[in-house]
């Protein structure tokens, strides 16, 4: 049975069974990433346990809006983590719960900062933002950032099963492409300051500190070191299939992931069908894969018998993960 956890506190037993070696992951966040329906859940959760049970405090988080991930570890997952295996924490983050929370955040910031009769706009205003798209993927970026703040502290290991590949571009980009924003709202903010301060009659009185200012500060700071971090510390694993057209957008994903200057694991090539039953088709579109691939290099999953779910079904799946 799962169980909430506040904090895992020091190293846990390895969990039972054999452990995995966790492949060429060396990086302490793996985001698992890739188009919809390639079995990038399952694949991250393998990737998460065999973690575990080489010992590592690892935390497995799913930013997929049509979370899976619970199905794939056969365990009721929340917004907050809940072990489900020695070592291994799991968690579905809640986007809606996460924009009210934003919301709640900005207007009692704005409370100490407008006045009052201004208030039933600001309110408005956040309402009808807090139903757009956007608002729920900054959201679910801002719970990302917390969780990654952790690795090295709480958790040695975060592994992302993150949303189809065009998602998962923009959340690695939203620090980097938030700050300009950010910094732009701190600037007007202090020009208002400034204007009020010129406007004060007093004179002499010393100007208090502006908790919105402070606030824009240190989140334009947070945000500039995830978008670092992710540079640094994070991989990204994507997952295809033996398909011309999956084989097309992962070579996309590629270009661009390159581009924006992030690390990539070798891709996995998932469900590939044993022997004959692979057909022409699938032969040529592994072959292409191969090729297209070759500097980077690919990890080959044979299609399983049954749908990978639960601990030991993972633990088999991981196993080749790790083989090269």
């Amino acid at each position: 049975m799962s169980e909430p956890v506040s904090d895992p506190g020091g190293a846990s037993a390895t969990g039972s069974g054999s452990a995995a070696d966790p492949g060429p992951t060396a990086a302490p966040i793996t985001f698992v990433g890739g188009k919809g329906g390639v079995g990038k859940t399952t694949l991250a959760a393998a990737h998460a346990l065999a973690l575990a049970d080489a010992g590592q405090r690892v935390l497995v988080v799913s930013t997929d809006p049509a979370h899976s991930l619970g199905d794939a570890l056969e365990a009721p997952l929340k917004d907050e983590p809940v072990r489900v295996a020695p070592n291994l924490w799991a968690a579905e983050p809640d986007a809606d719960a996460a924009v009210r929370r934003r919301i709640a955040q900005v207007v009692e910031d704005a409370e100490k900062a407008v006045p009052p009769e201004v208030m039933p706009a600001v309110r408005r205003h956040l309402e009808q933002a807090g139903a757009s798209p956007g608002m729920a993927e900054s959201a679910l970026a801002d719970l990302l950032v917390d969780r990654m703040e952790q690795v090295g502290r709480r958790w040695d290991a975060l592994v992302v099963d993150s949303a189809p590949t065009g998602h998962l571009l923009r959340l690695l980009n939203l620090p980097t492409l938030l700050t300009p924003w950010v910094v732009g709202l701190t600037r007007q903010r202090e020009r208002a300051r400034r204007a009020e301060a010129l406007a004060d009659v007093v004179g002499d009185s010393e100007e208090e500190a502006d908790p919105l200012v402070e606030r824009l500060h240190a989140r334009r700071h947070r945000l500039e070191g995830a978008a670092d971090r992710l540079r640094r510390d994070a991989v990204v694993r994507l997952v295809t299939l033996p398909r011309r057209m999956v084989l097309a957008e992962t070579a996309r994903a590629v270009e661009r992931l390159s581009e924006a200057e992030f690390r990539l694991d070798p891709v996995v090539v998932n469900q590939i069908p044993a022997g004959d039953a692979a057909g022409p088709d699938t032969a040529e579109a592994l072959a292409a894969t191969r090729e297209r691939f070759a500097r980077q290099g690919t990890v080959e999953v044979p299609l399983q018998d049954a749908e990978p779910t639960g601990l030991e079904s993972l633990r088999r799946l991981a196993a080749h993960l790790a083989a090269r």
